[in-house]
């Protein structure tokens, strides 16, 4: 099997020992990253949510002063289910993983689900977006922390057809990440009196979207609703641009666009475009900072959305840890539901029963050419959405852990 693995060791300063560490298996805490190193998610995820969860762990252990020992190691799904599902049965099996975090590509991200609740391990995602993690697939082994389906739905789509956008035709990608953020924006359109005059499937990945962009061309309607994610979805833009679609009168609706993204496409290209994000470098001085450490490690480039969510989650997942004093999967679970989270990039919030990260959402437009100070000051903020409204309710929750009444 063709892995990029990488393994990175951050310790604590201090000696491991006492009693308060005496249930942590073998004496360490070994987080894995899982994700695409090389593929057209690798700029969103890749070796950047690496360097976000050492530094995650080192913020940690500097200002918690924790005894904790930790390792992280990371390696290259490829975005397929079978290979993320091999690496990390060898993660658990031999080489002692007790955390996966990341996994993009949801089909992945729903695999390591359900291996991790099977051998009592954690699953921290921050790069899926399939809402079912905290649906009907969720488990109490996993929590899904920065963003989903039903969040970029309700944001995007929402404003979208409130502002006029009310006819749709979604180009899809075919795996069950597209699938879902398709269903949860088509009910959010038809739900604020819109319609959906067509929608097609693209295979994943797809370089070519000349074909599907014209049948969306061809259906008149006002919204081409961009249900990819990554180089599918910077590819699906520029060849719309190219095709003269926005000129035409139709607009496009990235549903999923991260800031490197953006940074891909040009403001050109990306102008106007409306996005639902949960993070931003610039919104206040704690995600300057951060963003300033972690550029100076990632080669200039500024993080991700779901980079930002594996160094959030990471900190929540070894304070847990040490109140904790274990690192078995299932307690450590039930202990960051337990404990309210609270970090500079995300603030305050909580882990739901269902296992999903609350807090604030934020709609962006993407700011014209004119408009932008210097490199990556790309976004405006439209509105906040607040945290008790960003993500689906637990009264609408289809998962097993949500007690009905």
């Amino acid at each position: 099997m063709k892995r990029n693995l990488i393994s990175l060791a951050v310790a604590a300063a201090c000696a491991f020992a006492g009693s308060a560490q005496a249930q942590i298996s073998d004496g360490i805490v070994k987080i894995g990253v899982l994700n695409d190193m090389s593929g057209l998610y690798s700029d969103i995820t890749g070796q950047g949510s690496v360097i976000a969860a050492k530094m995650a762990v080192e913020d940690y252990i500097k200002a918690s002063k924790s005894t904790l020992k930790v390792e992280v190691v990371g390696a290259d799904h490829q975005n397929k289910p079978d290979v993320g599902s091999n690496v990390a049965r060898q993660w658990y099996d031999t080489e002692k993983v007790d955390m996966i975090a990341d996994v993009p590509t949801s089909s992945v991200g729903l695999a390591i689900a359900k291996i991790s609740a099977d051998k009592g391990k954690l699953h921290v995602n921050s790069g899926s977006a399939t809402a079912d993690l905290t649906g009907k697939a969720c488990n109490a082994n996993t929590i899904h922390w920065a963003y989903d389906t039903w969040m970029l739905a309700n944001g995007t789509g929402k404003a979208i057809v409130k502002s006029g956008g009310d006819t749709w035709f979604f180009l899809t990608a075919d795996y069950a990440f597209g699938h879902a953020l398709e269903r949860d924006t088509e009910a959010v359109v038809l739900k604020n009196g819109g319609k959906v005059v067509g929608k097609v499937r693209t295979p994943f990945p797809t370089q070519d979207f000349s074909s599907f962009l014209l049948q969306a061309q061809a259906s008149k309607a006002k919204i081409i609703g961009l249900a990819n994610a990554g180089g599918d979805t910077t590819n699906s833009i520029k060849q719309a641009f190219e095709f003269g679609i926005t000129k035409g009168g139709q607009n496009l609706a990235g549903l999923l666009v991260f800031l490197p993204d953006v940074h891909s496409l040009s403001l050109e290209k990306a102008q106007g475009l409306m996005l639902t994000e949960t993070f931003y470098w610039d919104l206040n001085d704690q995600t300057r900072a951060f963003t300033k450490r972690f550029a100076a490690a990632n080669g200039g480039k500024f993080p991700s959305m779901v980079q930002a969510g594996v160094y959030s989650s990471v900190i929540h997942y070894l304070k847990a840890v040490d109140a904790a004093k274990t690192d078995d999967g299932t307690k450590v679970a039930a202990k960051m539901k337990e404990l309210p989270t609270d970090d500079p990039l995300f603030g305050k919030g909580s882990v739901r029963a269902d296992g999903r990260k609350i807090h604030p959402a934020y709609l962006f437009e993407v700011k014209k050419p004119s408009e932008s100070k210097g490199p990556y000051d790309y976004y405006k903020l439209v509105s906040t959405i607040p945290a008790n409204e960003a993500f689906r309710p637990l009264s609408e929750s289809d998962c097993p852990l949500v007690a009905k009444k």
